[in-house]
């Protein structure tokens, strides 16, 4: 495993595809006054100043970070890492907790634009009561396994889900599936009904005025399966497509090969958006749930 001073990179207890990383308390302190260099206003005004932060935490580990995550991003033997503080220092709240976010997503690419936010990153809070139109902020439903940006003309390569804090919760709990551990993968992949154009909308909260088509499966460069694809948003144009999106939903819900994980405050996941799918186990009803949390998704660098 890589060795860098200062973080602990070790494989996940629960599957070796996910690589851990955990940021020491050196590097978390000497985070601080790079990171209080600019307010979370000038972040999402100023573009440069996000890279300026990607920067100072790369250099902390003499660039060996981006070469590290980016590796394991692109890599169809991974392509998921979690990365967080080792301890929860007096000094991290959630704006540093933001910026974390932001400067480890600026390693990797551009973010795309959030429509729900209207920001390069949207926060987002699960709560006991809710009026929402998604699964999203439906706390006590499961949000059942998917991929990111299914909606959008933007090309959505990674995603980073961070989470910000959360009281009250039992339940939760994460969930993530790769598709070459999926038992139905090469079943469903082969489907010719899987390679046609799916209408794809999404509800008023997501701010989006269009709809796209686009296949649930395509291939990467060495003909593997690809994957873009969310319960609550496509629009079968007929049976065929109907029940193949049935077969689908049911067949990733009862794999066995699920990853189901706790992350605790402070925690980015960030997974590989063609052959990774994630979702949330339900919560256990409490008045005073709340968690909150960040998303920032986009596209690789292109240099």
């Amino acid at each position: 495993m890589e060795k860098i001073d200062g973080f602990e990179i070790y494989e996940n207890k629960q599957s070796p595809r996910i690589i851990n990383i955990d940021i020491g308390d050196e590097i978390l302190n000497k985070l601080i006054f790079p990171f209080n260099k600019f307010d979370i206003t000038a972040l999402e005004y100023k573009p440069f100043t996000r890279f300026t932060i990607a920067k100072s935490l790369d250099d902390l580990s003499n660039n060996k970070l981006s070469k590290l995550i980016n590796k394991i991003i692109r890599d169809r033997n991974t392509g998921c890492f979690i990365i967080k503080p080792k301890n929860l220092i007096s000094k991290i709240d959630d704006s540093f907790l933001v910026k974390l976010s932001t400067a480890v997503a600026h390693l990797i690419g551009n973010p795309n634009h959030d429509a729900m936010a209207g920001k390069y990153y949207a926060r987002f809070h699960v709560k006991h009561e809710d009026r929402s139109d998604s699964y999203l902020r439906k706390a006590y439903k499961n949000m059942d396994l998917h991929t990111d940006g299914t909606y959008v003309k933007e090309k959505t390569d990674w995603l980073l889900m961070s989470k910000i804090e959360e009281k009250n919760v039992e339940g939760g709990e994460t969930a993530m599936l790769h598709l070459d551990d999926w038992e139905h993968c090469d079943e469903l992949f082969n489907d010719p009904v899987g390679k046609e154009d799916f209408l794809w909308g999404s509800p008023k909260s997501k701010n989006i005025d269009y709809k796209v088509e686009h296949p649930v499966f395509s291939s990467d460069k060495d003909g593997r399966a690809q994957i873009s694809y969310i319960d609550q948003f496509p629009e079968p144009k007929n049976m065929k497509q109907g029940t193949f999106l049935q077969k689908l939903s049911d067949s990733l819900e009862e794999s066995n090969k699920k990853i189901i994980t706790k992350l605790p405050v402070g925690s980015s996941v960030v997974a590989n958006n063609y052959f990774w799918l994630h979702g949330r186990k339900a919560f256990k009803e409490h008045k005073d749930l709340s968690r909150e949390l960040l998303r920032i998704r986009g596209s690789f660098f292109i240099n």
